[in-house]
């Protein structure tokens, strides 16, 4: 007769692990196994009574549980991380390491107690996911972007470039769709601001959405996009799919990574170039950084009015600068000049968006592009104002004044030829003049 054993944290691990191993080797021949959970979670009770009866474990039914639930989230789950996937107020997942996970909930950085066992564990995790879409993680490759089955976003940093083990930094995907109501609703911008960007989607203005990362650049830009005529037809482009556009003619094209090699890659830049093929009215780009850019003015310039982006930028004058210096690097023998007239032409609204510290999102600043004796010149259209600290929202987040400048959008020139109006709370900041009222 064997010894009972009493369960250690320890033991539990190695217990784990085991049992993981087991069923591997046991549905090696029985694929349907793995899609069918309710069969999965049996095969797994029967597999550990048999591990109880061979070793003499004291296993109550509810650690068996709990062991058998953690072994199927590491064949069919999120492992560790299925919890912090199920909380609907996490925004991010971030893991440092085995024993270091933090989560970003409500604008807010936090410290989970959630942990791998160790690096090779977190190396299992990311694996799955990785091999999945075809990618490969190594010392010669050692950062992966790669989708989750709920489309949330996951980017790896493995060693030699990361000195405490590997790095996983998750996106959470957000299935329910903001609409610009719900984002007046937050603060994150004024009905007359969102009433300016709807008229200028609809009159076809090119329109890049500015931020730091987690600010809100697509969310807005997805919202505004819902106002885009169903009769066009659209065509994205990213590395990694984060648009989630509600429109009936949306063509989603995707970057990929190249082998060991650097074989089978397609980068951004291919993928524009290949777009303007395809009989697309707009062109959208999830992210544009890296030489990309220059196609994608060309695109703008060139019969893809109304055309969509988002861009890392601190400051709308950095948003064109940054874009300049890009299109400069793709081709070097373009001059300065000639790259800042294509910015110029192609580039019309630039949207700033920041992410306080209390983690609120709100637009700062819409500027209209146009050119300048001595360089680019900006037309703040709206800004954010004063902080209304003494006014709290029933989130207890702090409320943002909306200003509108005094300067008329020039886009507003000729749109009765196009067949739109201008809202009447926007023709109330910007009167209309005579000679467009007929």
């Amino acid at each position: 007769m064997h010894q009972s054993t009493v369960m250690t944290d320890d033991l539990v691990i190695r217990l784990r692990q085991h049992l993981h191993q087991r069923l591997i080797a046991s549905v090696e021949s029985e694929p349907l196994v793995i899609g069918n959970p309710e069969r999965l979670k049996k095969r797994l009770w029967h597999l550990l009574e048999s591990i109880k009866t061979a070793t003499g474990l004291r296993l109550s039914s509810e650690q068996g549980d709990v062991i058998c639930t953690e072994v199927a989230n590491e064949v069919i789950g999120f492992g560790p991380l299925a919890k912090l996937m199920a909380d609907p107020d996490v925004t991010d997942i971030l893991v440092n390491g085995a024993d270091a996970i933090w989560v970003d909930r409500s604008g807010q950085l936090e410290l989970t107690d959630v942990q791998f066992d160790n690096e090779a564990h977190v190396r299992r995790f990311v694996d799955r996911y990785v091999g999945a879409e075809g990618k490969h993680l190594d010392s010669t490759t050692p950062t992966v972007d790669t989708r989750l089955p709920d489309g949330s976003r996951m980017n790896i940093v493995i060693p030699p470039l990361s000195r405490t083990g590997t790095i996983v930094s998750i996106r959470r995907f957000r299935p329910s769709h903001s609409s610009v109501d719900d984002l007046i609703q937050s603060g994150m911008l004024s009905r007359e601001m969102a009433d300016l960007l709807i008229l200028a989607v609809k009159a076809r203005v090119n329109i890049v959405f500015a931020g730091g990362a987690g600010a809100g650049k697509t969310t807005l830009l997805n919202a505004v996009s819902e106002f885009i005529p169903d009769n066009e037809r659209i065509i994205t482009i990213e590395e990694s799919s984060e648009l989630a556009l509600r429109h009936q003619h949306v063509i989603t094209l995707e970057g990929r990574q190249g082998n060991s090699e650097g074989r089978g890659k397609v980068d951004l830049r291919l993928l524009v170039r290949n777009a303007l093929r395809m009989r697309a009215d707009r062109i959208i780009i999830g992210e544009v950084r890296g030489d990309e850019v220059f196609d994608m003015l060309q695109a703008m310039n060139v019969g893809h009015d109304g055309s969509l982006t988002t861009i890392h930028a601190n400051n709308p004058y950095q948003v064109l600068r940054r874009m300049e210096t890009l299109a400069m690097l793709a081709d070097g023998q373009i001059a300065r000049e000639t790259v800042r007239n294509l910015i110029e032409s192609a580039v019309q609204i630039v949207v700033q968006i920041s992410r306080t510290a209390d983690g609120h999102r709100h637009v700062t600043s819409i500027c209209e592009v146009g050119a300048g004796e001595t360089g680019y010149q900006l037309t703040e259209l709206f800004c954010t104002g004063r902080d209304v600290e003494s006014c709290q929202s029933d989130t207890g987040r702090r409320q943002f004044v909306f200003e509108a400048g005094s300067v008329r959008p020039g886009f507003f020139e000729g749109i009765w030829e196009k067949g739109l109006e201008v809202p009447a709370s926007l023709n109330t900041l910007w009167p209309v003049r005579e000679s467009e009222s007929c």
